[in-house]
């Protein structure tokens, strides 16, 4: 059934029982044996596998392996590695918002529909469209970057023809079923993730004098922690959220996953391990190994590498650097991939809150929802070919600041969503003991995200007008905050045509409409023992 179906009034489920005997029925008389409600023509065939490591490695991309050299350049080593601290504080607090909402309601465009069921929805709207175009965007930065890889082997190719050919891998991998995009993404963030201990253990062997240049340690820490003041410290931000966008992308995969209770809180609780290896030991091992002013970082005057890739071919380990570029290809493929899975989904999401044409929420019998991948493709792949005629660096600037914007906007949303979902249940007699799975940062966590975000918005204002290292100037201004220019103005129109008041009536919001009902798990008895100690040690580190 679909979400936005009306209802002659909400199901009354009863939780307990076994499979076989036990049902649950309606007041409208359905009668239901199994988990059911936010049924939409997507297929429930991901399963909590597919959704951790989704979770773990999806995101990881271009953002990290090539766009730290940026920001390590603008920032210093204290600089960048304090950024992603910063911009990996804000997440944790957004999963674990997306972690609660989406076991309640895991909907096709997931923060999306929150939004318009529990903010507004011209809020919803802006959201919506500007997150799909932010999906586009996202193709073809991730597109260009693949180009810029590729240069490390050969520039014989011209640009279009590698963006062309990587396009074709991208859209291949979407028009499939969604159980072969699932198994694709497993492989590749299993790849990432496995990659990285390789990163750690070898770069700390480096720095610590196993390199032909002898012993770094924290050198350019002492020399340059900061390269440009706190402005520079500002200036990686963009860098640092751009690098996690995509995270929130857990919350999408939720509507086609066959128990969202069972894997959203184990995604969510494995986001600590990507935070900490990825982002924070990553750039940390980034910082003892490369240095600030090395020409060849990407967007400097060299060969415009990853700083991975320079600190182990400076290393004179050419086999490992030329191994760390594979991978890099293989992670700015993986999340060009996902970013097209994530625009198609937005549509039908916005389709459902009749936000697009109704036609978007049509899926073929497999799942596939071609309405909405055709579009997203169309434009991210054109976008991609801005890349032609610009430098990788300017386009990727472009892009990483336009979608950081965006990306505020998502995660700013996300925890707002949340607020007001616990105030809505709170205030029509529910308990939190209630929710199928419930957040144990909340209420700071949320809070904490929102204000962040808001802040991190007016940041990028001041960086827009007085950008690092140039003279303020009309285009430098438009180019990099235009993002909060369309949103502000789809907001406003959206508020014209939907009229009323600025904000939902928590009081009259129908919490069941749109919610996935769960049956209550047959009471089992506590695994003791080594088994027991077992579950509890995986327990403890996955939630």
């Amino acid at each position: 059934m679909e979400v936005t179906d009306s209802h002659s009034g909400p199901p009354a489920y009863q939780g307990s029982g076994d499979d076989s005997k036990e049902k649950q029925a309606s007041i409208t008389g359905e009668v239901y044996g199994t988990d059911h409600g936010a049924d939409t023509e997507l297929k429930r065939s991901l399963s909590t596998r597919h959704l951790t490591m989704i979770a773990l490695g999806s995101s990881i991309g271009m953002g990290l392996w090539l766009g730290s050299g940026l920001s390590l350049a603008s920032g210093g080593p204290a600089g960048i590695f304090l950024g992603y601290c910063l911009a990996g504080s804000m997440i944790w607090c957004v999963s674990h918002s997306i972690g609660e909402m989406a076991c309640m309601y895991p909907l096709p465009s997931a923060f999306v529909q929150w939004t318009g069921k529990f903010v507004d929805p011209s809020a919803a709207f802006a959201l919506g469209w500007s997150y799909w175009f932010s999906y586009c965007i996202t193709i073809a930065n991730e597109l260009q970057s693949a180009n810029t890889v590729i240069k490390f082997w050969t520039s014989a190719v011209p640009i279009a023809a590698w963006i062309s050919i990587w396009f074709v891998v991208i859209v291949l991998i979407n028009i499939g079923a969604v159980t072969v995009f699932g198994e694709i993404e497993v492989v590749a963030s299993t790849i990432k993730f496995s990659w990285i201990f390789v990163v750690i253990i070898s770069m700390i062997v480096m720095s610590a004098g196993g390199a032909g240049y002898g012993p770094v340690g924290f050198r350019y820490w002492n020399e340059m922690p900061f390269t440009n003041g706190f402005k520079g410290f500002l200036s990686v931000m963009p860098t640092c959220i751009f690098a996690m966008s995509g995270s929130e992308n857990s919350g999408l995969v939720a509507a086609e996953t066959a128990n969202p209770r069972k894997s959203i809180p184990r995604a969510v609780g494995s986001i600590w391990l990507r935070l900490s290896l990825f982002y924070l030991i990553g750039s940390l091992m980034i910082t003892i190994n490369v240095s600030p002013k090395n020409e060849d970082l990407f967007g400097g005057e060299g060969t415009n590498a990853s700083p991975f890739v320079i600190a182990y071919r400076d290393a004179g380990i050419p086999v490992l650097a030329h191994m760390m570029n594979a991978v890099i290809l293989i992670s700015v493929i993986s999340t060009g991939s996902i970013s097209g899975y994530g625009g198609s989904r937005t549509t039908m999401g916005l389709a459902y809150l009749d936000m697009a044409p109704k036609v978007f929420t049509k899926a073929d019998k497999t799942g596939r929802p071609w309405y909405g991948l055709v579009p997203t493709f169309i434009l991210g792949g054109g976008l991609a070919y801005l890349n032609v005629s610009e430098s990788g660096a300017d386009v990727f600037g472009w892009f990483s600041n336009l979608t950081s914007l965006f990306t505020l906007f998502g995660w700013g949303m996300i925890c707002l969503s949340h607020i007001r979902f616990r105030y809505a249940w709170a205030r029509q007699g529910r308990t939190a003991d209630e929710l199928p799975w419930k957040s144990w940062i909340y209420p700071i966590g949320p809070w904490w995200g929102l204000i962040m975000c808001i802040l991190l918005i007016i940041v990028q204002f001041y960086l827009s007008v007085w950008p690092l290292g140039e003279a303020p100037s009309a285009e430098n201004f438009f180019a990099n905050y235009i993002s909060v220019i369309l949103i502000v103005i789809m907001w406003l129109g959206a508020r014209v045509y939907y009229r009323g008041s600025w904000w939902v009536d928590l009081d009259t919001i129908d919490l069941d409409e749109g919610r996935r009902f769960y049956k209550t798990d047959i009471e089992k008895t506590e695994a003791t023992g080594f088994k027991g100690v077992a579950k509890n040690v995986v327990g403890a580190i996955l939630n």
